[in-house]
């Protein structure tokens, strides 16, 4: 097609016809101005003059005739291959629009949020990512900066934007303006609203949420519109920081889990010859110390945007108080930008020390978030080498280690990592789930039955259920068999005071037939019949859950780079087969590839 072009135009034409399409994409039909033709203008039928029909050469347009816009006649036929081109035009300059501002082929008619057709706008917006990819692995950083404004400015990004935000588990959690988007027309509205141009962020509403050992996490929830311009750029940005990311960082990322993090320390330490010590760290208040001035520097976003964020301040009992470092932790881009800021950290340590491999060092790096792990063949190389170089690399960014978390042990020690208890016995790795993990989940437990005393007992069956199926499911690629055995001893030792407590006149038996049902080879199934439904409810026993050993993700896997498109249909396929039925909800790394992709 375009060699064809290239035979029927001269250059100058071509340059006409990227300016043909700008106004065809502004006006919907070919409208042109002088300036834009130059030195060619639009002759009508009577502009002929001496003899036979030869027209007069008519002199360039002046400089005051450039505000004039003069519509060209589509039924005229001004030369012998001006219909061809014409109809060559047309598809080429839709063809480039779909491209480049495919989103506005993508809006509805009618500006109706149900009008909105969601499989071409994710499409519009997967391609745009791609294309990110691309430019970001090939080092055209012009090009990244170009491609991501397209995205960010687009209606298809800034329509999953919106989708997102008001389809989450926080879409009726409102920021300091009080206002959530609920109606179609407020989600309409909303897409118009997210514009560069003139765009301030309101201060964050800082709510303390306590934390295990006492202290609380300060949390900055963004108003509405401040959360969907976060998600446009986070489109925008997130397909870098895949594709820079470093290989064994595993949380907050798509498609990555703890059970990534989890395999890959089994990798590391189960052979004989593994490491022998570890290098815990834990980064002390990383969210809330992070170097504004770095992140301005160093990440390829928007920075007047980026600026805005981090400067916009939070709201605690009626008092504005300014941010001087951090990135509030409730933000939709937050934990990539904390993700882009550790970045890095395992390609510092193969830098200072290049021949790790051929010297035995047997230093490998685990992180998820702010906590991570490095192994080490002697515990001298961990404390005086390798530590350095860690907090060189932190201290740069603003950030230091947590004195009270980070320590160097002996893996037949043990530590706990993630919720897990990773240790050798006897030369065995096993990585158990942690006694502190098990003890915090049989406290929640016993929180609900003790706050429910008087509810009924279908109440509070629905209420346990989920939260023993979560922690066993997340639990179930470990060694945890005992541990699931044990939770269901105590549990039931709790469901057992509960049910003689309602009843203290009753003997055992009546209480026992009262509150537990035999079903096939079982005789203490705490179970009671719904009324609304007329099904007998079970409360789930964490020993039932199977023991299913995970697949780690292949490090260089990137969800938004086309060439792993066919591994990740064939693992998210091969997840969901393994699942249990009960647990194939949309979460984690079960979900499907475009939706996990796209953030929605």
């Amino acid at each position: 097609m375009e060699r064809l072009r290239g035979q029927l135009l001269s250059p100058a034409d071509r340059r006409s016809l990227h300016h043909l399409r700008v106004h065809y994409a502004e006006h919907g039909k070919p409208v042109v101005s002088p300036s834009i033709l130059g030195n060619r203008t639009v002759r009508n039928d009577h502009d002929t003059v001496g003899k036979g029909s030869r027209r007069k050469r008519m002199p360039p347009c002046n400089r005051a005739d450039k505000g004039y816009n003069i519509a060209l006649c589509e039924s005229r036929q001004t030369s012998s291959g001006s219909r061809f081109t014409r109809k060559l035009e047309e598809p080429l300059m839709q063809k480039e629009l779909q491209m480049n501002m495919g989103s506005t082929v993508c809006a509805p008619s009618a500006s109706n949020w149900q009008g909105i057709e969601w499989s071409q706008v994710k499409r519009q917006v997967k391609r745009l990512q791609a294309r990110i990819v691309k430019a970001t692995q090939e080092g055209h950083h012009c090009k990244v900066k170009a491609l991501q404004w397209l995205l960010t400015h687009s209606f298809s990004g800034k329509a999953l934007a919106v989708k997102r935000v008001t389809e989450n588990r926080g879409k009726h959690t409102p920021g300091v303006d009080n206002q959530i988007w609920i109606t179609p027309k407020a989600k309409t509205n909303a897409i118009a609203s997210l514009k560069r141009r003139g765009y301030k962020p309101l201060p964050l509403r800082r709510i303390n949420i306590p934390k295990k050992n006492g202290k609380t996490r300060p949390l900055g929830i963004p108003t509405m519109k401040d959360r969907a311009m976060q998600a446009l750029y986070l489109f925008a940005l997130e397909p870098v920081a895949e594709t820079t990311a470093d290989d064994n960082s595993y949380g907050f990322r798509p498609w990555r889990s703890t059970a990534d993090a989890s395999a890959r320390c089994f990798t590391c330490l189960a052979q004989r010859n593994s490491a022998q010590w570890v290098l815990e760290a834990d980064i002390a208040s990383c969210f809330d110390a992070i170097s504004h001035e770095w992140l301005i520097d160093n990440i390829p976003v928007d920075t007047a945007i980026l600026r805005l964020w981090l400067k916009a301040g939070f709201v605690l009992k009626n008092e504005l108080f300014p941010t001087e470092a951090g990135t509030p932790q409730g933000g939709i881009i937050s934990p990539v930008l904390a993700n882009m800021c550790l970045d890095g950290l395992e390609k510092a340590l193969v830098k200072a020390f290049p021949q790790a491999k051929k010297r035995g060092l047997k230093m490998h790096m685990v992180r998820y978030a702010d906590d991570f792990v490095i192994t080490g063949n002697s515990k001298e190389l961990l404390e005086n080498e390798v530590l350095p170089v860690v907090v060189e690399f932190l201290a740069e960014r603003g950030l230091s280690l947590s004195p009270e978390k980070t320590k160097i042990t002996h893996i037949t020690e043990g530590f706990d990592f993630l919720g897990w208890n990773v240790r050798k016995y006897s030369g065995k790795l096993l990585i158990k789930p942690s006694k502190v993990n098990a003890k915090a989940h049989l406290l929640k437990v016993r929180e609900i039955i003790k706050g429910n005393k008087t509810a009924k007992q279908v109440s509070l069956i629905y209420l346990l259920n989920p939260i023993m199926r979560g922690w066993a499911n997340y639990h179930q690629h470990v060694v945890a068999k005992k541990t699931f055995a044990r939770n269901d001893a105590e549990i039931w030792s709790m469901l057992w005071k509960w049910a003689k407590r309602r009843h203290p006149s009753k003997g055992m038996r009546w209480v026992k037939a009262r509150y537990f049902k035999t079903q096939n080879a079982r005789n203490w199934v705490f179970a009671a019949k719904d009324e609304a439904t007329g099904k007998e409810i079970r409360l789930v026993t964490e020993a039932d859950t199977p023991i299913k050993r995970h697949v780690k993700i292949k490090s260089k896997a990137n969800p938004y780079n086309p060439v792993w498109a066919e591994y990740f249909a064939a693992r998210n396929k091969q997840m969901k087969k393994s699942a249990p039925m009960y647990s194939r909800a949309s979460q984690g790394a079960l979900c499907d590839d475009e939706s996990r992709t796209l953030g929605s």
